[in-house]
């Protein structure tokens, strides 16, 4: 008969700890991204490539980005600064600049809010080496 009580009361404790477990979840903000990656594929060096990432709160109450990190100098963030309603969108405006730096490049953004885990938005192309235009051999007299 004691042993039946216990498992009434652990299963009634273990029911009421998971259901407010399940409450406090239902009721935080959700952050879902329409996508985390873009390639921007082949740009000419010098370009200020920019795309702009498009968010959601899918979840219960007010989303918050508190801070939003590139990887390095070269790419700059802009982000909504105001809080996101349930059901509403945002924006995370990713520039990279790549005066100066032909080549293959891959840089991260780093997301963090109040809506779960950290997330990481990724930009990636290639810069192609940006060439002077072809000079004339002949030489022109001026005479």
């Amino acid at each position: 008969m004691k042993k039946n009580l216990f498992l009434l009361i652990f299963a009634v404790i273990y029911i009421s700890a998971g259901a407010q477990t399940n409450a406090k979840t239902d009721t935080l903000p959700v952050i879902k991204f329409e996508k985390t990656e873009h390639d921007f594929g082949k740009i000419k060096e010098g370009t200020l490539a920019t795309y702009t990432f498009v968010f959601y709160n899918t979840g219960n109450s007010p989303l918050v980005l508190q801070n939003v990190q590139a990887s390095c100098g070269c790419t700059t963030p802009e982000w909504t600064r105001d809080p996101i309603m349930p059901g509403q969108k945002g924006t995370i405006k990713a520039a990279y600049n790549s005066y100066n730096r032909p080549g293959v490049f891959n840089k991260t953004i780093l997301v963090k809010s109040n809506g779960g885990a950290d997330v990481v938005l990724t930009i990636k192309g290639e810069a192609l080496v940006n060439t002077p235009e072809p000079v004339s051999p002949v030489r022109v007299n001026p005479n």
